[in-house]
């Protein structure tokens, strides 16, 4: 259980000042420390990312006029790399409006000017820090659900994993022979099982990425060859449904290349595909599916970046302007009677920024729509 915001002592709190004033910063740790808080103190903005790097603390009290680098320069610094957690900055200045909006902009988040009244300071101390303990403890609660949700998802996934394997033995008669009516009732029973089989696998899938769990094994990959065999793999479902299915290659381009290998993970690259042509076909009740392959550059020259675009275009009922921004949240889901759980194009999206690529979508009601895949080149290969 997390402890709430009224129960934090000023003995667990940890500030670090900053001030190459010996004088300042002897002050400030006898007025800090008599409220029971501890403090670092650091002489320049250098030693103090050094002191941050070795221990972060729970409030920084930054001067703004210090030679070499500076309390603007030291505030960019921290908001700009990603190994900090939020760490509230209280900029300490003599200086006009200007120079609090300067660093308010840069990410510091409240001021106090020279000389200051010491209860004051005390009384935005204790704001900034309420402000840290409620921001560490929302993202540890949402730590909490995201491992409750990992855990869950392991757990559900093993006994259906068994009930899988359970009745297909019983399908195929290991037990003896069934009547007709059980063995319909068993077929629908699997295709329910595997469809929570399938949910549960995606909803793991969705956290070990957004957790940054993912461990991609990146290869030169035959897009396609790899497009192709999807298609070929769900052409099935597109007859059923009396659509057609086709891909084409069309590159573009004043050399007429295309793109045929990207650098990526095959298995979550062939996930993307069939997820994206999958919901193409489950949505499309007439008309077509296409699956089209083109390369680009972003600028003419031998130092242009070649990608390879995939858009895959349905006739199908289209997305509302409403729902097109949030298409890719988690657990979006839409208002068509077919919609899923709201992970697969999350999931997609995902994937795809692993590889340093995008996601798009265009659509308009009643009229289809096409999701655009755009990937870095491995290589090109011209064609005639």
């Amino acid at each position: 259980m997390l402890p709430s915001l009224s129960s934090f002592k000023p003995s667990e709190n940890y500030i670090l000042a900053v001030d190459d004033s010996l004088d300042n910063l002897i002050l400030l740790q006898t007025l800090l420390e008599d409220e029971g808080y501890e403090v670092e103190l650091a002489g320049s903005g250098a030693e103090a990312l050094q002191k941050m790097s070795e221990r972060s603390p729970h409030l920084i009290l930054l001067d703004v006029m210090m030679p070499q680098m500076d309390g603007y320069e030291v505030t960019r610094r921290v908001r700009q790399n990603p190994r900090f957690p939020f760490i509230p900055i209280l900029l300490i200045t003599a200086h006009d409006r200007s120079s609090v909006v300067e660093g308010l902009d840069n990410g510091a988040d409240d001021f106090i000017r020279k000389p200051f009244d010491m209860e004051e300071l005390l009384a935005r101390v204790r704001s900034l820090l309420r402000l840290k303990h409620s921001i560490d403890e929302r993202e540890a609660m949402l730590q909490q659900r995201e491992d409750f949700v990992s855990r869950l998802t392991h757990d559900l996934r093993t006994p259906l994993v068994a009930a899988d394997r359970m009745f297909h033995l019983m399908q195929s008669g290991s037990f003896g022979e069934l009547p007709t009516d059980m063995l319909t009732a068993l077929t629908s029973i699997i295709q329910n099982n595997q469809n929570l089989l399938s949910m549960v696998n995606m909803l793991l899938e969705v956290y070990r990425h957004d957790a940054g769990q993912k461990k991609l094994t990146f290869v030169a990959c035959d897009l396609p060859a790899l497009l192709q065999s999807v298609v070929e793999e769900l052409s099935p479902l597109a007859e059923e449904k009396n659509l057609d299915l086709v891909i084409e290659f069309a590159p573009q381009g004043a050399e007429k290349a295309l793109v045929e290998q990207v650098l990526g993970d095959q298995l979550e690259l062939r996930r993307v595909f069939t997820n994206l042509i999958g919901n193409a076909i489950k949505f499309t009740d007439e008309g077509q599916v296409r699956v089209r392959v083109r390369s680009v550059a972003d600028e003419a020259g031998a130092d242009s970046t070649r990608w390879a675009v995939i858009d895959v275009m349905d006739t199908g009922p289209g997305i509302p302007p409403e729902d097109l921004a949030e298409v890719f949240q988690r657990f979006r889901q839409g208002n068509h009677r077919r919609a899923g759980s709201g992970l697969g194009l999350h999931l997609a999206s995902r994937i795809v920024e692993a590889h340093r690529g995008s996601l798009t979508v265009q659509s308009e009601v009643d009229q289809g729509s096409c999701f655009t895949v755009k990937l870095p080149a491995a290589n090109a290969v011209a064609i005639a």
